[in-house]
Parts: structure tokens; C-alpha cells; sequence
């Protein structure tokens, strides 16, 4: 009697919850039951107990294909057990499934272990040392931690060794100072070159109760008047016709027009002329998106108007009232270009009237995000068709913001968060305003220079200034020294081709030629981001030969970008080269713009200043002989010509009187040291230094005070002044540029003046 065939049993291919629930599974990884319900794991077993039947018709070759491919599945997809494809299923051998569930388990472990640590981009084998699947595991950070009255508390991050060179002080790769981080391109990065020594300073002639100490408690008392005095109460906010007279006014746009306006484009000329006539010409009520817009525009313009900034109270007034307006919660009907053009003058405004100018990094950022939600991004070509008009201008546009955002990148050391991938529009084609309004015109050639010109030749360098940007601020940042040469080079070339197009503009016997203002800050805005590259590298060059091109660099450029806002002058200092330079600077718009206004201009002078002070100090250091030290001479000049320029700015309207105080004890730290004086000898003439800056600078600001209290010194403008509780921001950068500037001048007391003691 034979016995009755045994019924086969049908490979299970449904997950466990899909069986379970007797449904149809779709048979994916995870099936689109298991993604409907939102279970976290969805498991197919294979629950074929019984032996396969030899009648089966399958061949050893068949299994042995089969177990290969199963390998190899499970090797690619280590958290899920391969699927049987339905050609096998049925005859295929079943796996060992208690083995399988306990090896999914390792490997997910394993790879739970090292998926946090591996590059999106690249997954190296799990056998690999630690080291390796870490991108930042070699690179060692300390934090350096320091104290003072001056500035408070600064926390300087350093990378101890890079390519394989140790500095025993480490490279500095950003600063945290009260609530904020300072990337490497932030001038604040240079102060840990002089760490240990203000406390030094404090101790020995800043105590409580020394005249000097008295005098700045007084300035910083009058200072805070000053500031309360120019804020606007909060009733004048509202945008108001409190315009200068028309002369007055005729002249700020003209001043606006020939600096800002001739490097970054913003507005439609001929357009904003015509506004402009009308209303003076019209006695109906004033558009107020215009009239905030011609406010802005006066307020920089107020910045290189004279040499006093006169109106430096009008202009602050203004800009609250824009920034006012501006943060009114009407943000659907605020997307227009005018509103684009409105915060991007806000930005120029604030930073030349020393409103919040360290935090305009922040608001650059707010401006791109809301010009790529309008489309700003994108070409016109590839939007709905549009005049000649609003494609260019949209264009325009754009470029300026791209430059606002990678120089306010570099100016607060902020990373710029933005890349090349993020937008496909076109820089600017050669138009003059006048072609705008006709649809049928034609740019003119790229070697006809027109009003546009200076933008175009400046965005051809915009990504690798863009990658210098990053390179510096990007979170993580930790650049080598062979790429910041490499981008040195690229730098340089692309620098040579913009000196070359930007000189046959000059060169041409036809037509317009750049001004004088556009060239320079051209070659302003280039020189920074060479010296940028190369500043976290100073401080490791003063003892590490290997950075020695960094060390030659940062001084050739600091000089270079001081020149730009202070040509030396000719001749022995006297009254009459000191008149000279007063005219001079009333030419000069960029030096009026660095004298009077805050920011980038001001900023990049300050911190030339205090890298030419290190290396000064480096050459007292490195003079071991028995004579006295050789400087150089232009770079004691320098130090000499920043007393003069300081004490400028604070007649124009400067209220932090430390910087000049500083540079007093500066020029009389190099004449001791000169005169071979000793220690106690040199701090005593530091301290007559200190005071005596101080009896300079008390009655300026008490004149400034005065002139606040009898309602400013802005002729025929209605002020509308009032005392709140709180005033501009505080936090200024020359506050803490004073520690660095301290630190800067006294180094060799603990080391050069005690090796001349001893000699």
C-alpha cells in the first residue's frame, strides 16, 4: 500500500503583519501596508519546515546559484532578510531563520555604530580605523579662555596642529565673545595673539584709582549721552516729510549716486529722479514707499557730505524710521522690488550711520530669503515673460544681494549659507538705465563701459570669493595651508583679470570711465579677502617658518588697505600738511566714508591697524642685539598716522575714545623701548600718555553732548530728538579692538623689556 502524497506547503512571501492580517502584500521593502500603518518593522519569515521533495527537479547548481545570490543580498541590504523571487520560491531550500534574525541584529549594530560618523558622500568599509571614518577626529581643539575689565570674557577656539606642523599657541579658528561666534574672517580672531597680557596691563595702571582710569569712566559717561541723544523717541518713527532743504538734499543724492550706487546697483536713476522732482514739484500727499526709500538714500549720502558728518542725527533718525516701516506685519504686499531695494539700502544706511552695524550679517540673510522666495533666484528667461525693465532690474538686484550676503559673511565672520547651486540667474547685462525702458534695446559690449560695468566685472569674481567665504566661516571649518594657497592663487588670477577689465574702462579715450571711488573700492573689496585668507596663519608665522608668505602678506595688504582710507602724506607733520589732508579728505569720498561712517570700511582700517601692531611688536622681539631696534618705518608711520585718524573720527562723531587712547600709549611703548628706558620708567610714561589722550578727547565729546542738547547740528532739520531708556546698541566693536590694541602695545613688557634689564 502506498502512501498518500504529502500536500507541499506554499512558500510564505506576505511580511508577518500583512499575513496576520490576511491581506495582500505588495511584497516591498517595507511594503505599503507597513508604510500606511507606520510600523517601524516590517519582517518577512520564511516558515517552510518540511525538507524539500527530491522530485523537485532541483540541481545542486540551481541551490549553489541560489545561495550565492542570497549572500550577496544580505550583504547589500544587512537589516532585511532577501526576498525569494517567485520563479524559487517554491522550490528553493529555506533558510536558517533564527540564524538570519540573530545576524540582522549584528549587522544592524554595526552599522548603527558607524553611520553617524561616516560623510554622506563616502562610506569607507566598517573594518577601517575609527580615525578614518571620522573627518574631524584629527583635528584637536582646545578652548582658551580670558578675562578682562576692558572687554569681558573671550573664548578663543584653537586647532592645535594642522598638516602635520605644530604651534605651540594653535590657529585660531573662531572666538566667542558674550552671545556671539566670530568666524575666521572676523578681525576679534587676531586677539589670541595677546593672550595673558591685558590683565598685565590692569594691574599695573589701570587701577581703580588712577587719573586714567577716572578720565574713561568720564568719556564713557558723556558717550552714553551722546547715544541716548541721537536715538529717535519712538513717536518720530513714522515716516514723516522731515526732509532736508532741497539744496541740501540735491546734494546727498549726488553723494549717494557717485560712492554706493556706483559699485552696487539698487535703484533705476532716471526713475528715481523722476520721483524725486515730482515731489517737490506736487503738494499731494507723499508716496511713503518712496519717501522711506529717498531717506535711506539721503542717509548715506549724509556720510560723506563734509568731514564732520553733520548730519549724522538726521541720518540715524531716518534710518529707524525705515527699519520702522519695514517691520510693519504687511509682509504679502512687501514683496516687490521696491521693498528689495528698500532693505538693501537699509543695510548701507545702517552700517555707514553706526546703527546695529556688526549685526547686518543677520538682516542679509533675512533680504536673501525673501528675494528667493520671490523668484530673485531664478533667470527671468525661465519665468513668465516679463519688459527689459523688470528682467534687469530683478538681475540687478540679485548681484547686490549676492554681494551683501558674502561681504557681510566676511565682515561678522558669519558663514554666508548660501551656494552656487542655489540660483541660475544671469548677472547683469550691459545697459545703461536710459535703455531699460525700451524692450527693443541692445546691450552694449562688454568693453563699453556704462553704469552697470563695475557690477558685471565684480560679479565675475564672486565665486571664488564666495569659496573664500566658506573656506573661513563654514561650520567646521578647518582649511589647510595648501588650500588656502591654492585659493591665494586663483585669488590673484582672477584679481589680475578684473585690474585688466576694470583699467581698459579707465583707458578708453570714449565715452564714460569708472570713478575714482569705484576702482578703489574695488581694489578694497579684493585686497580683504587676501588678507582674510591668510590672517588665521599670522600668528603661527611669527614663530613657524612654514607660514612665512602669510606673515609677508598680511602686512603688504594691511598696509596696502590702509593707504585706501589714509594716503601718507608728503613732507614733515605740521599745520599745513594737517589742512592739506582735511581738503584731501573732503575729495576723497571712500576716506570720508571710512572717517565719518561704521562698518566695513571702518572695520578693515582698524584691524589693518592692529595686525601692523603685531608686527611691530614681532621686529622689537626679534632685534636681539645690543643696540637699539630698526624699525620699519612706513609701518611706524602707520602707528603714527592712526593717532591723527582716530582723533578724526571722533570729531565727526566717534563716542569711544579708547582706540585713540591706546594708539597715545602705542607710539610711547616705541620711544621707550628706543630710548632704552626700563620697565617702571616705561609704564609711568604710559600712564601720562593715557591721561593726557584723554584731556584731548574729554572736550569733544562734551561739545558733542552740547551740541545734542541744543537740538544737534544739522542746519534747517527738524529733529524731534528724545531721551528713551535705551540707546543704540552698546556692543561696538572698538570696545573690544581696544583690548586687542592693549594687547598689541605691551607684549615686550614681559619679555623684550625684561631681556633689556637684564642686558
Amino acid at each position: 500500500m502506498t502512501d498518500p502524497e504529502r500536500r507541499r506547503r506554499r512558500l510564505t512571501v506576505s511580511c508577518t503583519l500583512c499575513k496576520r492580517r490576511k491581506i495582500r502584500c505588495n511584497r516591498e521593502t517595507p511594503c505599503s501596508n507597513c508604510v500606511r500603518s507606520r510600523n517601524g518593522t516590517c519582517v518577512y519569515e520564511n516558515n517552510v519546515t518540511a525538507p524539500p521533495r527530491r522530485d523537485t527537479g532541483l540541481t545542486p547548481e540551481r541551490a549553489g546559484g541560489f545561495g550565492r545570490e542570497s549572500n550577496a543580498s544580505r550583504r547589500s541590504e544587512p537589516a532585511f532578510p532577501p526576498l525569494p523571487t517567485p520563479s524559487s520560491s517554491a522550490s528553493s531550500p529555506a533558510p536558517d531563520v533564527a540564524a538570519m534574525q540573530r545576524r540582522i541584529l549584528a549587522l544592524e549594530s554595526e552599522l548603527a555604530g558607524v553611520s553617524i560618523k561616516q560623510t554622506p558622500t563616502q562610506q569607507p568599509p566598517m573594518e577601517l580605523a575609527p580615525a578614518l571614518l571620522d573627518p574631524f577626529s584629527t583635528q584637536k581643539e582646545d578652548t582658551v579662555t580670558t578675562t578682562t575689565k576692558l572687554a569681558g570674557t573671550f573664548h578663543v577656539h584653537n586647532e592645535n596642529t594642522e598638516c602635520g606642523i605644530g604651534y605651540e599657541g594653535g590657529i585660531p579658528r573662531s572666538v566667542t565673545h558674550k552671545t556671539r561666534v566670530f568666524g575666521q574672517s572676523h578681525w576679534i580672531n587676531g586677539i589670541v595673539l595677546f593672550l595673558g597680557i591685558p590683565k598685565l596691563i590692569e594691574s599695573h595702571f589701570l587701577c581703580e584709582t588712577s587719573r586714567a582710569v577716572v578720565g574713561i569712566q568720564r568719556c564713557k559717561s558723556l558717550a552714553r549721552t551722546i547715544k541716548f541723544q541721537r536715538t529717535p523717541a519712538a513717536r518720530s518713527l513714522p515716516p514723516i516729510p522731515d526732509l532736508p532743504p532741497k539744496e541740501v538734499a540735491d546734494t546727498l543724492i549726488e553723494s549717494y549716486l557717485r560712492t554706493v550706487e556706483s559699485v552696487h546697483r539698487i535703484l533705476h536713476i532716471p526713475t528715481f529722479r523722476r520721483d524725486y522732482a515730482a515731489l517737490w514739484a506736487s503738494e499731494s500727499p507723499t508716496n511713503t514707499v518712496f519717501l522711506v526709500q529717498l531717506k535711506l538714500v539721503l542717509a548715506i549720502g549724509a556720510s560723506t557730505y563734509d568731514t564732520k558728518f553733520s548730519l549724522r542725527t538726521s541720518a540715524i533718525r531716518w534710518v529707524y524710521q525705515a527699519q520702522n516701516w519695514l517691520s510693519e506685519p504687511a509682509f504679502k504686499s512687501r514683496l516687490n522690488i521696491q521693498t528689495l531695494q528698500i532693505s538693501l539700502l537699509l543695510l548701507f544706511a545702517r552700517e555707514t550711520t553706526g546703527v546695529g552695524e556688526d549685526m547686518v550679517w543677520v538682516s542679509a540673510g533675512s533680504l536673501l530669503r525673501t528675494a528667493i522666495h520671490m523668484g530673485l533666484n531664478r533667470d527671468p528667461s525661465l519665468l513668465p515673460t516679463r519688459s527689459l525693465f523688470a528682467a534687469e532690474m530683478r538681475r540687478r538686484l540679485w548681484n547686490t544681494i549676492l554681494e551683501a550676503v558674502v561681504r557681510t559673511s566676511l565682515m561678522s565672520g558669519g558663514p554666508p549659507l548660501l551656494s552656487l547651486s542655489d540660483f541660475n540667474t544671469a548677472p547683469p547685462r550691459n545697459f545703461s538705465d536710459e535703455q531699460l525702458s525700451d524692450d527693443d534695446s541692445t546691450p552694449a559690449p562688454d568693453g563699453e563701459f556704462t553704469q552697470i560695468s563695475v557690477a558685471i566685472a565684480l560679479r565675475a569674481t564672486f565665486p571664488l570669493r564666495l569659496a573664500v567665504a566658506k573656506f573661513l566661516n563654514d561650520f567646521g571649518a578647518h582649511g589647510t595651508y595648501d588650500e588656502t594657497l591654492r585659493l591665494d592663487t586663483e585669488l590673484r588670477t582672477v584679481y589680475r583679470a578684473l585690474c585688466h577689465t576694470l583699467q581698459g574702462y579707465a583707458s578708453s579715450s570714449t565715452g564714460s570711465t569708472p570713478s575714482r571711488f569705484a576702482l578703489r573700492v574695488v581694489d578694497f573689496h579684493m585686497l580683504r579677502y587676501q588678507l582674510a585668507l591668510h590672517v588665521p596663519f599670522f600668528g603661527p608665522a611669527l614663530k613657524v617658518t612654514a607660514y612665512a608668505y602669510s606673515r609677508t602678506v598680511v602686512v603688504e595688504n594691511s598696509l596696502r588697505l590702509w593707504y585706501s582710507v589714509c594716503p601718507p602724506s608728503s613732507g614733515a607733520r605740521g599745520v599745513a600738511v594737517v589742512e592739506e589732508e582735511e581738503e584731501e579728505i573732503g575729495r576723497d569720498d571712500l576716506m570720508r566714508l571710512a572717517v565719518c561712517g561704521s562698518g566695513f570700511y571702518c572695520t578693515v582700517a582698524i584691524q589693518a591697524n592692529l595686525l601692523i601692531a603685531v608686527e611691530l611688536r614681532t621686529q622689537v622681539m626679534e632685534a636681539a642685539s645690543l643696540s637699539p631696534p630698526t624699525l620699519r618705518p612706513d609701518l611706524l608711520a602707520v602707528l603714527e598716522d592712526s593717532k591723527a585718524w582716530v582723533l578724526r573720527r571722533i570729531e565727526a562723531g566717534e563716542t569711544n575714545i579708547k582706540g585713540y587712547l591706546m594708539l597715545c600709549v602705542v607710539t610711547t611703548q616705541i620711544d621707550a623701548l628706543a630710548l632704552g628706558l626700563g620697565k617702571d620708567e616705561m609704564l609711568r610714561l604710559c600712564l601720562e600718555a593715557a591721561e593726557e589722550s584723554e584731556e584731548v578727547c574729554f572736550p569733544l565729546l562734551e561739545e558733542m553732548v552740547a551740541q545734542g542738547r541744543d537740538g544737534g547740528g544739522d542746519s534747517g532739520i527738524p529733529t524731534g530728538l528724545g531721551t528713551p531708556e535705551g540707546g543704540v546698541e552698546d556692543w561696538e566693536f572698538m570696545v573690544s579692538w581696544v583690548l586687542a590694541c592693549m594687547c598689541a602695545v605691551l607684549p615686550w613688557l614681559t619679555s623684550v623689556i625684561g631681556f633689556r634689564c637684564a642686558v
